[in-house]
């Protein structure tokens, strides 16, 4: 086992990562031992990994901050960094390292004044004597005023500071910023890769695997919940009936209200799983009564808090809608491929007797246009328009196309 064990799929990844953890260990024995610093390199201190989701920009970053923390004596004997055992690596990994901090977020955007505690800790030096790592997981929700905060810390980095972005694409990273990275691009996983992890790391039962793998399109982390989330799989099966409810009008805005609600729903089981504890977190941390009466001088950052979990619920819901638009879209895809005759492996086998109607009861073209209005309606819900509207739209043009 390694730190590249759960990097699915991405060898060409883990090969230039692991090459360039090596070099960044060599770097760090030659300045311990105060001996020559190597003039080439192929490690660097700032990276941006983008691929689409799924692809395991996070893990692959995780990864790396494993191999940069590794102290495994094995590497003195030429071992490579990143044995996945050591405590560098397995701290690294959990997320408790001391010199790897993981900025993700829940909300819609990362702001100015985030940005700003982050580049503060990125000056401070490792107390590990290794690198001091930060990984910015959602690098494409910076405003355009954090970005500008980052790009200073990126262009004038701290030494043996690592700064390591995910982001979906280049496009959705400032061109300043992606300028001064080394790009990693990773790549979709194949479907059987992500069957065999999910059984190997997880448990699953193979057919299952197989199954949510192939439903899911090799997305890891989807797959995952697919197999151990009920509600979830209960929800999958009701978005993708929608194709068969949007008859007449009437239909078409009894499914869209339907898919709203079960965003909502989505929104609300995560919030019952943790604005509760945060919220009773928050207030043994600010000293409340037995009764709940809280201090004095309080008010205000249990006002944040709310403020806070408020903007978690509407980024959730949104998220829960686009992975159901997703759904919505690989089905479409898979009536395609039937009117198409081709030989791609449907994602809904279990459904083969439904899309064999749908296609053959339309075009191809039809059945283009309607892939058009769900991504017509996945740009709306970028734009911020109200997302009752804009699924009545595409259901509407569901009916229509």
């Amino acid at each position: 086992m390694t730190v590249w064990d759960d990097l699915v799929g991405q060898e060409k990844v883990s090969a230039e990562l692991g090459a360039a953890a090596r070099d960044a260990d060599t770097l760090v024995t030659a300045v311990a031992a105060d001996t020559p610093v190597p003039e080439s390199s192929k490690m660097t201190h700032a990276w941006l990994f983008t691929g689409p989701p799924g692809s395991g920009r996070s893990t692959a970053a995780r990864a790396f901050a494993a191999a940069l923390q590794c102290v495994s004596p094995d590497r003195a004997l030429g071992g490579a960094p990143g044995c996945g055992f050591c405590d560098g690596c397995h701290t690294s990994l959990i997320g408790t390292h001391a010199d790897v901090q993981i900025i993700r977020t829940d909300l819609l955007s990362i702001g100015v004044k985030e940005t700003r505690d982050l580049v503060r800790r990125a000056q401070m030096s490792p107390a590990g004597r290794r690198w001091q790592v930060i990984i910015l997981e959602d690098a494409d929700r910076l405003t355009e005023g954090a970005g500008n905060v980052l790009l200073k810390a990126v262009e004038e980095p701290a030494p043996r500071t690592v700064w390591l972005l995910c982001a979906p694409s280049i496009e959705d990273v400032l061109p300043t910023i992606r300028s001064r990275c080394r790009l990693l691009t990773l790549r979709t996983p194949p479907v059987d890769a992500v069957a065999d992890i999910l059984v190997r790391r997880d448990g699953i039962e193979p057919d299952v695997a197989a199954a949510v793998a192939r439903a899911t399109q090799g997305h890891i982390g989807r797959a995952r919940r697919l197999a151990t989330d009920e509600r979830a799989r209960a929800r999958r099966a009701a978005v993708l009936k929608l194709p068969l409810r949007v008859d007449d009008v009437g239909g078409c805005l009894k499914a869209a209200q339907e898919l709203i609600d079960a965003a909502s729903e989505d929104a609300k089981q995560v919030a019952e799983e943790i604005d509760v504890k945060e919220t009773d977190d928050m207030k043994a941390a600010l000293g409340a009564s037995q009764g709940g009466r809280m201090p004095r001088g309080t008010a205000g950052v249990m006002k944040e808090l709310e403020d806070k979990q408020k903007r978690r619920r509407t980024r959730t819901q949104r998220d829960s809608l686009d992975l159901a638009l997703i759904d919505l879209t690989a089905f479409y895809r898979d009536v395609l491929a039937l009117q198409f005759g081709t030989n791609l492996a449907l994602a809904n086998t279990e459904m083969r007797d439904t899309l064999d109607r749908l296609a053959h009861g339309s075009s191809p073209e039809a059945t283009l246009r309607r892939i058009e209005a769900i991504a017509a309606c996945r740009e709306a819900l970028d734009r911020n328009v109200a997302p009752l509207l804009a699924v009545e739209a595409m259901t509407m043009a569901l009916r229509a196309g």
